[in-house]
């Protein structure tokens, strides 16, 4: 039984996703991106793709929900749930695709770090579980062109 536990416990962190980035912004600025849906549409997707649609009540409880239009004009919805709020410190959400048949896909975690470095930021960013390493590494890839978006939008703001 041990091993099997152990097992378990290799696959689940087999199954995270942790990226570190430091932008040349404050937290309160690079958070405010997080929060502000009008901001949310500028970055928050990978390169190519576009934001049509973002909404959210930023409140523990409160729901938000997404969509990104690939380059052929393919529309991916997605969508969760705020757990926790640290004005500029921390956010914790739920976040799910939605089926085909518009019911929500596999749900993850993401818990979004800002710490302040004298006037920049290291994000901290987290999403598990995935469901396989295959979702894991499609993720890495599309939220590491969301930060180079990010990186790009925020002197736009400053």
């Amino acid at each position: 039984m041990a091993a099997r536990s152990n097992k378990s416990a290799a696959l689940a962190g087999a199954l995270d996703l942790t990226l570190v980035r430091v932008f040349d912004a404050p937290p309160s600025l690079v958070f405010q991106c997080w929060a502000d849906a009008k901001h949310m549409q500028r970055w928050s997707a990978p390169h190519g793709f576009t934001v049509p649609h973002s909404e959210g009540e930023l409140r523990p409880g409160g729901a938000w929900r997404s969509c990104m239009k690939k380059p052929d004009g393919t529309e991916l919805w997605l969508g969760g749930v705020y757990r926790e709020i640290v004005k500029d410190r921390l956010l914790v959400f739920t976040h799910a695709w939605d089926n085909p048949d518009g019911t929500p896909g596999h749900e993850t975690v993401v818990t979004v770090r800002f710490d302040d470095l004298g006037g920049k930021t290291r994000l901290t960013f987290h999403q598990a579980p995935f469901e396989n390493t295959g979702s894991r590494d499609g993720h890495a890839g599309g939220w590491s062109e969301c930060f180079e978006r990010l990186d790009a939008f925020l002197p736009t703001i400053a």
